[in-house]
């Protein structure tokens, strides 16, 4: 069996860290916990668990700090959390049979990362990230902010997934740093502009947003997965704007990268549905229940828009159009993907009454 160490980088997560480190039990062989300036009981915890904590000097390089974290390791592989992720008993029993089972020629596990799920427990958000990587490849982190690791090799996919779940209000942090760099000249990889974009973004400055977004797709230098969502996220920032034909160009440069995916049809189905053209509508949003996600894919996946929510809208579609067997056959559909939805329950009583009012 493969030995493992998790390595973490944490600051005032007092709230968090004793579920994140209470969910590796029967996986990690050894913890280590950089603390990069707690002024909670974060450290205090973090001994409970582990007589391996240690500190490391903020100097806004989130990349360091995790290197820092990494030279700490001593086991086989490498596990790393953030202090707000866990792991779900399933994935907790599936990531202790991995453990296990995994060939010693292995540099990389690729794992789901849940960023969001809904109150049905169905995730929305997810994306994939190399999670166990083999500590003798000596695998870096690069980037101050929206760091990542730059890993290689033999790399095994794997269904195990780590849930996110933020517990600490959003802070303008990630945004300053950029805007430090910025007015200090430092020059931004591609990776930084993108980020950078999505920064402004999160935080209304939706025409600088735009900006970088068009620089960082000017480069042709981005990663097939970050140049869609560029597209797709400038055009919510023309949203915000108040320009949907804008809109509309922008997500239609993600066809310049790849087919059509599903996020991409569901928004062009919602600008003819807000148009009342019901057939280009139900055009788009049939397309998007028709999308197959990669399950190798690393980018962005977001389920719902290939699951319930075109069926939704198909619904809506189809019954202002009169067809509502249609209409009420892609309800259940949706109701299929997310069974206690209320817009759902709500239209399944609607054509329950509709179709008894229609048999008197």
């Amino acid at each position: 069996m493969i030995t493992i160490s998790l390595c973490m980088i944490v600051k005032n997560e007092e709230k968090s860290l004793a579920k994140c480190l209470s969910s590796v039990k029967g996986i990690a062989d050894e913890i280590n916990i950089v603390d990069t300036g707690s002024s909670d009981r974060t450290k205090e915890i973090a001994a409970q668990f582990t007589d391996r904590v240690f500190d490391f000097e903020w100097i806004d390089d989130f990349a360091a700090a995790r290197n820092y974290a990494f030279s700490k390791a001593t086991k086989k592989y490498i596990l790393w959390l953030d202090a707000d992720d866990f792991i779900k008993e399933k994935d907790r029993l599936l990531f202790i049979q991995l453990k296990k089972k995994l060939s010693l020629d292995v540099d990389s596990v690729s794992m789901h990362y849940n960023l969001a799920v809904d109150e049905a427990g169905n995730v929305t958000s997810r994306l994939k990230r190399n999670r166990l990587v083999r500590r003798d490849r000596n695998f870096q982190w690069i980037g101050v902010v929206h760091e990542f690791l730059a890993v290689y090799g033999n790399i095994q996919s794997s269904e195990i997934g780590i849930t996110h779940s933020k517990d600490k209000v959003y802070t303008d942090r990630n945004l300053q740093i950029y805007l430090k760099r910025e007015q200090e000249g430092k020059p931004f990889t591609p990776r930084d502009l993108y980020y950078f974009a999505n920064e402004l973004r999160d935080h209304a400055h939706y025409r600088k947003a735009i900006l970088y977004y068009e620089q960082f797709l000017d480069g042709k230098q981005g990663w097939i997965e970050d140049n869609i969502q560029a597209c797709l996220k400038m055009g919510d920032c023309y949203v915000k704007l108040g320009n949907k034909d804008k809109q509309i160009e922008s997500i239609c440069l993600t066809l310049l990268y790849d087919k059509p995916r599903a996020e991409f049809c569901c928004t062009m189905g919602n600008y003819f549905l807000e148009d009342n053209q019901y057939q280009s509508a139900i055009y788009w949003y049939t397309e998007a229940t028709n999308y197959k996600p990669d399950s190798s894919n690393m980018g962005m996946d977001n389920p719902y828009f290939y699951t319930w929510l075109p069926h939704l809208q198909l619904c809506l579609c189809y019954d202002r159009l009169g067809q509502y067997e249609k209409a009420n056959e892609h309800n259940e559909r949706a109701l299929s993907y997310h069974p206690q939805h209320p817009s759902m329950l709500y239209n399944k009583e609607y054509f329950q009454k509709l179709f008894a009012e229609r048999t008197k």
